[in-house]
């Protein structure tokens, strides 16, 4: 499913084809119970054959149900052999069970606090207004839910008279297995669309298979030109979903730098 508009942002042959072989009739008549009749004693023959088969054989026995030997150390390690911990900085899991706004990349010099972005509440955005900027908002808020979604996390920052910049963060349970990947693959689908960017993106540096993307310019009688870009990516269960908006033109290196500096704060 993609963010709807509002987000500012066995076949028949031919006639040429070879005639196709006769059918051979199906018997009729008296022909046709004989038949049945000798398939019957032959699958009724071939069963009790089988049965007394089996019958004669010697039971097989089953495999035990406990095993004598498990992959478990015989005893506990001694207390000054035990590996330590990884540190926080190493230990992914560890960042991302804390604050999910920690994670959330630094407003840039220049930008300030967008006041009417009314989805946030203190940093924090709720599912249903994550499905609320999709074109199916009741699939995707069912997609949310089964999928085991977490928690959302969002920024949203102004600069100067018309540019805009939106992150998301969007979590999912650590036993989601690939959720989070599997949404980043979800939208960058459609992007190359004419509806949309038009275009293949680019790869964020270190980011797998993240990509940012300008879109083209759209433009309508008595509006001013609007112009967009998006990065899309994730790491870990986290999704990072990356909107700027403008008035004037977006350039590539506006849009990459934030993602970039996003990724790093992962």
């Amino acid at each position: 499913m993609e963010p709807n508009d509002t987000i500012s942002d066995a076949s028949a042959g031919t006639a040429g084809d070879a005639p196709a072989a006769p059918v051979r009739p199906r018997p009729r008549g008296r022909t046709a119970l004989l038949i049945a009749a000798a398939a019957l004693l032959g699958i009724s023959g071939g069963t009790a054959v089988g049965y007394g088969i089996q019958a004669e054989r010697p039971p097989t026995p089953l495999p035990a149900l406990s095993q004598t030997e498990l992959a478990y150390p015989a005893k506990a390690l001694p207390a000054d052999e035990v590996p330590a911990p990884l540190p926080a900085s190493q230990d992914r899991q560890v960042k991302t069970d804390g604050d999910l706004r920690k994670l959330l990349v630094d407003r840039p010099a220049g930008w300030s606090d967008d006041k009417e972005a009314d989805w946030l509440d203190d940093g924090w955005m709720s599912v249903g207004a994550l499905a609320r900027e999709f074109d199916d908002e009741g699939g995707m808020l069912e997609d949310f839910l089964e999928s085991d979604i977490r928690r959302v996390a969002g920024a949203a920052w102004t600069k100067g008279a018309d540019r805009e910049a939106v992150i998301h963060l969007v979590q999912y349970s650590s036993g989601a297995d690939t959720a989070a990947a599997d949404l980043a693959d979800g939208q960058r689908s459609y992007m190359a669309g004419e509806k949309y960017a038009g275009n293949e993106g680019d790869l964020v540096k270190g980011s797998g298979e993240g990509r940012y993307y300008v879109y083209g310019v759209e433009r309508k009688p008595g509006y001013l030109p609007f112009y967009r870009a998006r990065a899309i990516m994730h790491r870990g269960d986290i999704m990072v979903d990356i909107f700027m908006y403008d008035t004037r033109p977006i350039s590539k290196k506006d849009i990459r730098t934030l993602a970039e500096r996003q990724l790093e704060r992962l």
